[in-house]
């Protein structure tokens, strides 16, 4: 089986997602949690999709051919970005409650909003630390609040991008996995994706919210487990019926050969 490559959601710990890791490790898919840049790897800059893009492309490129991809939230985004580019790269894809549906709806509007005006607030208030926090809690943006300059930068960046057009270009087979009670990417993104994705599988992971990879890591891992196994069954199988079709094809060439020789013989 492939080596997995996780990539983790908007956080700055890797904890959530090492029991994933583990079983999947278990179950034959060994993998690694990648460090992600500007979140709990360092950057010295702001980033943008594309950024993220070439640095998944050269971690790759160090892999010994395909890999599964995984991603989380922010991190399937990511994934599912590379993956329109770069399907020849991947031997699966596994999205989970991933971000990447951009929505007109007001309160998303408002998020980005915040967003963009925070930085400027913050300055004018910067010697109130209670009033700061205080913003922030209002806005439930408390990983906002935990990130650098550079890091909010590049959150409003990543906010912005619509990856619809995107979709429809992945060509990987691609598992989508989704918490059904999931609000902060909500299940109607899970089932647009799974639409836009032609080769896809939508799996609902039920009273799961936006982690189920923490809640629900056991049926998570034997989800992705299970789908895989399918996957690898199908392609021998397919394999197979190419190889039987091509010799009897061989087989009948043959034979036809066969009769024109003896009857240019008879003639």
């Amino acid at each position: 089986m492939k080596k997995g490559l996780i990539i983790h959601g908007w956080t700055y710990s890797l904890k959530k997602y090492k029991r994933l890791s583990q079983i999947l490790n278990s179950k034959g898919l060994k993998n690694e949690i990648l460090k992600v840049p500007g979140l709990t790897e360092k950057i010295e800059r702001p980033w943008d999709l594309d950024d993220y893009i070439n640095w998944i492309k050269n971690g790759i490129n160090k892999e010994n051919g395909k890999v599964v991809l995984i991603g989380h939230s922010n991190g399937g985004r990511i994934a599912a970005a590379f993956a329109s580019k770069y399907p020849q790269k991947l031997e699966h894809l596994i999205l989970i409650d991933s971000a990447g549906i951009l929505h007109d709806e007001f309160h998303v509007k408002l998020r980005l909003l915040f967003f963009e005006a925070l930085a400027r607030i913050g300055k004018k208030i910067s010697s109130s630390a209670i009033l700061k926090n205080l913003l922030y809690k209002m806005a439930g943006e408390n990983d906002y609040k935990n990130a650098t300059k550079d890091t909010k930068k590049t959150m409003t960046n990543l906010i912005k991008t619509d990856l619809s057009a995107s979709l429809a270009k992945v060509t990987t087979p691609t598992l989508i996995i989704w918490g059904e009670h999931d609000k902060v990417t909500p299940l109607s993104d899970g089932k647009i994706m799974h639409q836009l994705i032609k080769n896809s599988r939508l799996h609902i992971i039920k009273s799961a919210k936006h982690s189920p990879h923490f809640t629900h890591a056991k049926e998570v891992a034997d989800t992705i487990s299970e789908y895989l196994k399918t996957q690898i069954a199908n392609l021998k199988t397919t394999h197979l019926a190419e190889a039987l079709a091509s010799r009897r094809s061989s087989g009948l060439a043959s034979l036809a050969e066969s009769r024109r020789a003896k009857r240019a013989t008879q003639n």
